[in-house]
């Protein structure tokens, strides 16, 4: 499937595997990035002049965030390579 195909012309598959995973994916960023931090804050020791539930949100919230993004290009690239793989070649004009 080229790159610029338009979101259309997906199979319905493809397009169904990509609602799922981005809900997916918010999903677990909601979570980290929201509820994490709210339960974090009974960790009362501190590093470095900071409380530890700050640098937890702080610092984990952007590697779920680079974490999700890597997942999510990863596997629709793979996704869309096979269906590209699966559609036949349109025949070419001489």
């Amino acid at each position: 499937m080229p790159h610029n195909a338009p979101v259309l012309d997906m199979p319905a598959r493809l397009r169904f595997r990509k609602r799922v995973l981005t809900a997916v994916l918010l999903g677990i960023w909601v979570c980290v990035n929201f509820v994490l931090p709210f339960f974090a804050r009974e960790l009362s020791f501190t590093v470095a002049g900071w409380p530890l539930h700050f640098w937890l949100s702080a610092q984990g919230s952007l590697l779920v965030f680079l974490a999700v993004v890597v997942v999510y290009a990863w596997l629709v690239n793979r996704w869309e390579a096979e269906a590209s793989a699966a559609e036949p070649e349109p025949p070419q004009a001489p």
